[in-house]
């Protein structure tokens, strides 16, 4: 069990690095675009790029933010209740997360599958394919929903008193 967690994690972090990767792709192609059209140009597609990537990091980044605990929490209940009732609260809390989760990854399966079936673009110039972006959320949430088994494996064979 170690061994396949140690291994989630690891996942969880190259998730993030290729997220990073995104996000500073998307800054280079904005700062890109501005400096393009101040010299008088015009270009078509780096908008929706930069969005797609920017879309993609946030579902890539997902399963770090769990593992960090960089999400939105319950970290005022957590402060307020006992120590003895704050594992209990935190797998429950990893129970939702998984569950939302998985309902993320079989609603964004069923659209990316769509727009693959159908070949369906965007309405832009450019018109890329819409599936690629689509298959971010079931692969992110897929991800993300692996991570919160993970952290509830985790407080299961963490010693009681730990936090």
């Amino acid at each position: 069990m170690q061994s396949f967690i140690r291994f989630t994690d690891r996942l969880a972090l190259v998730c993030a690095v290729v997220a990073a990767a995104f996000v500073a792709m998307a800054v280079l192609i904005v700062t890109w675009m501005i400096l393009w059209r101040a010299l008088g140009n015009s270009s078509f597609w780096e908008i929706e790029a930069s969005v797609f990537l920017s879309i993609a990091a946030i579902f890539l980044a997902s399963p770090y933010a769990l593992r960090t605990r960089g999400h939105v929490s319950v970290d005022l209940l957590e402060a307020i209740l006992p120590d003895r009732a704050t594992r209990p609260l935190r797998m429950f809390a990893m129970a939702i997360v998984a569950v939302v989760s998985a309902y993320l990854v079989w609603e964004g399966g069923k659209m990316a599958l769509l727009a693959l079936h159908e070949g369906e673009r965007t309405p832009s110039l450019w018109a890329p394919l819409k599936w690629p972006i689509f298959a971010a959320m079931p692969l992110g949430m897929g991800l993300t929903c692996l991570q919160a088994i993970v952290e509830i494996a985790r407080l299961r064979l963490s010693p009681p008193d730990a936090r």
